[in-house]
């Protein structure tokens, strides 16, 4: 579990100590952090529930079992701090995290899933998501978790923690180039070469002379190990080249 440097509170006026996680009213008085457990399962709502009443620092406003609900509850419960399975509907999945954080930006949203790969991880932040544990979280983790998430910081299960330096390049990565043996210049006239123009309008767009194209088509031939421009043209539309210069 990642642990973030957190504020110790000051005294209270009345040399009472506010809770780590409580929140302060206009009138000074501090109130508990409220949280809105969401997910399909009923067991897992009470298991939650038990966990956060057990610690006593917080208080469960509110319970919903579907994407409707917890859009209802959200909006009439204001949450500080939400914790959500998305897989609650077939077909809700992250994008539900981000409609619920427009209808309470202030709502902290901790993801609670059996998902636990990179790509579901990277969604769910990339929704707004402030926290996010799999569901083998121990009870003090997922109380740690949803102060954490109350007091604006984020947090992540320590099995996807070990993994951090993959998940934060998650998404689509560049292909390596498939002929690696040509220089930057002799790839641009491939490029254009595979997009099927002619020697002179690709002299005409690099802005080279026509002799500069028809050495580099040379060597591109030469270190590709293919007898004409055809085989060339035939084996860079294989390895996907062509469509940057065709557009």
């Amino acid at each position: 579990m990642i642990d973030f440097v957190r504020h110790t509170a000051p005294h209270h006026r009345r040399t009472t100590r506010r809770r780590e996680g409580d929140a302060m009213n206009q009138h000074g008085i501090t109130t508990p952090l409220t949280v809105l457990l969401a997910d399909a399962q009923p067991a897992v709502r009470q298991g939650v529930r038990s966990m956060v009443e057990a610690a006593g620092d917080a208080v469960v406003v509110g319970e919903a079992g579907t994407t409707g609900e917890v859009l209802a509850a959200t909006s009439r419960h204001r949450p500080a701090v939400l914790v959500l399975d998305p897989q609650l509907d077939e077909g809700a999945g992250m994008r539900m995290i981000s409609q619920i954080l427009r209808l309470t930006p202030e709502t902290g949203v901790l993801v609670f899933s059996t998902l636990d790969d990179d790509k579901a991880v990277a969604a769910a932040f990339r929704a707004g998501a402030r926290g996010y544990l799999v569901k083998r979280a121990t009870a003090d983790q997922i109380v740690r978790g949803i102060h954490a998430v109350g007091a604006g910081e984020a947090i992540l299960d320590r099995v996807i923690a070990a993994r951090l330096g993959t998940l934060i390049g998650t998404g689509p990565r560049p292909r390596s180039y498939p002929f690696p043996q040509l220089s930057d210049r002799e790839r641009e006239v491939l490029e254009h070469l595979a997009a099927g123009r002619s020697n002179t309008v690709i002299a005409r767009e690099l802005a080279l002379a026509s002799k500069t194209v028809s050495n580099r088509i040379s060597n591109i031939l030469g270190k590709l190990g293919v007898a004409d421009r055809a085989q060339a043209l035939v084996l860079a539309r294989d390895a996907g080249l062509g469509h940057a210069a065709a557009r």
